[in-house]
């Protein structure tokens, strides 16, 4: 019989320690230090619980944990030392039954992983779905691993951890995650479409109306169609779009959505999940046969990425009334111009106007999103409730000295031009580090005919800047050139820089992110308050309506726009009940 969470709370001590014996291997000190922040309101609460307790032990205690564990397909897997929990996972993910080959790579790798970093190599092999990595991925993983830092590998052996623990607490109290399944499982259907020449090599590329594009598009459409949506149709630029009526037929929208294009060899979470997300509450209405007091929109947006033609949140944009004609001129790599591919679409142009909302008739836009960065994850937070999608200022520049030979100049006569962008370069990670939540990369940097033995003449760069506000973005900007002036009249060269882009901040507004934020702490998870590095559809929609976003954890490390992209099922379920909730908040508030 399932556990659950009453009757862990109601245990004493002793038998509630008991009761979780196995979620972590050989630690039971963890459980009991853990159970001292009964009485638990969820699973999700007992298990930040138990991350709580681990992050707040010794570093000796962190270490023991990992060293508890047995290697992957190690030698207490051939002696059938493993406790049961390990035997089940390492044989799900087929690790009982490997060739010679598999066999002896994994324990070299073993072998080498020991020696550098002095602990087993730790790896949730049941994976993000539950359902067991395949022994590819795992040799794959334990490979790329290899060449981490130590402490950073460190962190990653506890997030692994932490991850085995859950899947162990699943079958324990027999929790529930089928709508997390179900849209980690759209998400794998949906990634089968890829353009010409990404296909042939296993990588994931979108981009707008191309054939896979499309087929992505009606992939939506049919499924939106089969969950239960009342009318499906898309738009003059490729959007996707589902509504679910009211109750009444005069109510007002609430609308949501992301984007389905991708960027190239990108992954397979980035703006789906927004698509997806609220099209499982959907689905659960349907099954209740439930009407809200109003109507629910969710739009699967053709282009954000800008990738194929640079037509950055064409999509959201669109429904906006922002559709720049001067695009359909645009010619992509192949000399297609944007209105030849609108048309082999079968899209009318004479229609984008008309797809323009009126914000009157909605009550605001909300965007579920993976976080893209690696801030929830190494805070072991499944979910992020977003303040502010930053702001963000462009530049290209350049920077002219003097080109010399190598050998002959001094180095107190040199006019280097590579040597004054590096000094920029230093300083705006120092004085975007110094906000706390600013930050600045330069992104490009070319050195024009460089040669190894000639003082750089030309140095070119770029540099990309984002705050949360408008006024720290600009004092940020601000500093930043000042420094660019100084370095260069200090080193005896001269700049041209040229703003090629500044977007607004777009914060949230105050009661959708409050909406979000009860939704999240009914779910027994502690809120995270956090800003938007990336930009996102929300931004857009911020011109004519409220928004909010949430944040949901990637895993490895957050990585984003890269095949390794990911989230659990887990946390996409989280997700998933956090936007029932907000849906059913809003319901009573609108009853109201």
């Amino acid at each position: 019989m399932s556990l659950t969470i009453a009757q862990l709370n109601a245990a004493a001590p002793a038998d509630a320690v008991a009761l979780l014996d196995g979620i972590y291997e050989h630690s039971p000190w963890i459980a009991e230090r853990a159970l001292a922040a009964r009485p638990f309101r969820s699973l999700a609460h007992l298990k930040h619980a138990l991350v709580q307790a681990l992050a707040a032990s010794s570093a000796d205690d962190q270490i023991g944990l990992i060293r508890a564990h047995p290697e992957l397909a190690g030698k207490a897997m051939v002696s059938k030392t493993l406790t049961a929990e390990s035997t089940n996972e390492q044989s799900k993910a087929g690790l009982t039954d490997c060739t010679p080959e598999e066999f002896a790579k994994i324990q070299q790798l073993n072998a080498d992983y020991n020696a550098k970093f002095g602990f087993p190599f730790i790896l949730a092999v049941r994976g993000p779905r539950g359902t067991g990595l395949a022994k590819r991925e795992i040799i794959e993983t334990f490979a790329r691993r290899l060449h981490n830092h130590p402490d950073f590998e460190l962190g990653e052996a506890l997030r692994n951890i932490h991850r085995i623990a859950e899947i162990r607490l699943n079958d324990k109290f027999a929790a529930d995650i089928t709508l997390g399944n179900d849209v980690w499982d759209w998400q794998e259907q949906l990634s089968v479409h890829t353009d010409p020449g990404y296909a042939e090599k296993g990588q994931l590329t979108v981009t707008y109306l191309t054939d896979a594009h499309r087929a992505c598009a009606a992939q939506i459409s049919a499924l939106m169609r089969d969950v239960g949506f009342d009318s499906v149709h898309i738009d003059a630029v490729g959007n996707v779009v589902g509504r679910y009526e009211g109750a009444t037929p005069d109510a007002k929208t609430l609308l949501t959505g992301s984007h389905y294009d991708t960027v190239r060899n990108g992954g397979k979470y980035d703006g789906r999940l927004g698509i997806f997300v609220p099209m499982a509450c959907v689905r659960e209405l349907k099954r209740q046969n439930r009407r809200l007091p109003f109507a629910f929109e969710v739009v699967g947006f053709a282009e954000e990425e800008g990738q194929r033609y640079k037509a950055t949140f064409l999509g959201s944009g669109a429904l906006i009334g922002h559709f720049d004609q001067r695009w359909l001129d645009q010619k992509d790599v192949d000399g297609i111009t944007m209105r030849e591919a609108m048309q082999h679409a079968g899209l009318k142009q004479e229609d984008i106007p008309k797809i323009q909302r009126d914000p009157a008739r909605y009550l605001g836009f909300v965007e579920v999103h993976i976080e893209q960065g690696p801030v929830l994850t190494e805070l072991d937070l499944p979910l992020g409730i977003v303040t502010s999608i930053n702001g963000s200022v462009r530049y290209v520049g350049e920077v002219i000295g003097m080109a010399s030979h190598a050998g002959t100049t001094p180095m107190d006569r040199r006019r280097d031009a590579a040597a004054a962008v590096a000094e920029l370069i230093l300083y705006t990670e120092q004085r975007a580090a110094k906000d706390g939540d600013s930050v600045g990369t330069v992104g490009m940097l070319e050195v024009p005919s460089g040669s190894i033995n000639v003082v750089p003449g030309r140095c070119k760069f770029s540099l990309d800047l984002r705050a949360p506000n408008n006024a720290q973005r600009d004092a940020l900007a601000n500093d930043v050139v000042a420094a660019l002036k100084d370095i260069c009249e200090r080193r005896g060269v001269r700049y041209e820089l040229e703003e090629t882009m500044r977007a607004a901040a777009a914060p949230s507004a105050p009661a959708w992110q409050q909406r979000w934020e009860k939704a999240v702490d009914a779910l027994g998870i502690p809120l995270f308050r956090m800003p938007s590095g990336a930009g996102h559809d929300a931004m857009k929609l911020h011109e004519v309506m409220p928004q909010a976003m949430l944040f949901v954890r990637g895993i490895n490390s957050g990585i984003s726009h890269n095949p390794l992209e990911s989230s659990t099922n887990d946390d996409i379920q989280l997700a998933v009940e956090a936007f029932q909730l907000l849906l059913d908040n809003l319901a009573t508030e609108q009853a109201h």
